[in-house]
């Protein structure tokens, strides 16, 4: 069987835009370049992969590829690609606490929003399936000196609607309320507005309650479908 890393290195090379790449690389603000892929092409493209190639058999196989992708990269989209496998359906039955260093290490390293927030989504349900063994990791990236652990903290439980833990949710806002950084305060405003589609007096009473610490930025996500 072909290298599954080496296929998808190869089909986004062949993908490849240089025209596109530039821009890519400036919206992102990425030290790393792009090959000039756009997201919709770039998930066709993995998916006829899989096709051609096979998905990963076994976690061992499946994580290898994974690593290798996010640690050999040489253009952004490469990273992308792993974890779009993280994401994808065959590996859901791999998506355990067991993960956590690695998704720990994709945030300390990929340390930007659009990896880190991707990252978030996928712990999101490890979180829920196992609080007692993932909840005291998440507790303490709230106060993390790393910034972008904080992030993860703050919107860990998007899209988690009922099953939202508003306790932690509360905890990991408010201890980040003096924070000046642009990307802490837009998460905080994002995970209130996201949990505001579930329970919105919660929202309107969190806000009450700290309005005199939420920066404006932060409120005026929090509160822009209420």
């Amino acid at each position: 069987m072909p290298d599954l890393a080496a296929a998808l290195r190869d089909a986004l090379a062949a993908a490849a835009d240089p025209a596109k790449a530039p821009a890519m690389q400036a919206y992102m603000k990425s030290t790393m370049p792009f090959r000039g892929v756009p997201t919709p092409e770039r998930r066709q493209l993995t998916r006829a992969v899989l096709r051609d190639v096979g998905p990963p058999g076994d976690r061992e196989t499946w994580l290898r590829t994974v690593t290798d992708l996010w640690e050999d990269a040489a253009f952004r989209e490469e990273r992308y690609v792993a974890l779009d496998l993280c994401a994808m359906r065959p590996a859901r039955r791999w998506q355990d606490a067991t993960l956590l260093p690695t998704y720990d290490h994709f945030v300390v390293s990929g340390a930007w929003w659009d990896h880190v927030d991707t990252v978030a989504g996928l712990l999101g349900p490890i979180l829920r399936d196992d609080r007692t063994t993932v909840e005291p990791t998440i507790r303490a990236w709230i106060i993390d000196d790393d910034l972008w652990r904080r992030r993860t903290s703050i919107i860990v439980q998007n899209g988690a609607k009922s099953a939202t833990d508003t306790v932690l949710l509360a905890d990991a806002i408010v201890a980040n309320l003096a924070d000046r950084d642009f990307f802490i305060r837009k998460a905080i405003g994002w995970a209130l507005r996201e949990y505001a589609k579930t329970d919105p007096a919660w929202v309107r009473t969190f806000v009450a309650a700290h309005d005199d610490r939420l920066s404006p930025l932060s409120r005026r996500e929090a509160t822009k479908h209420l």
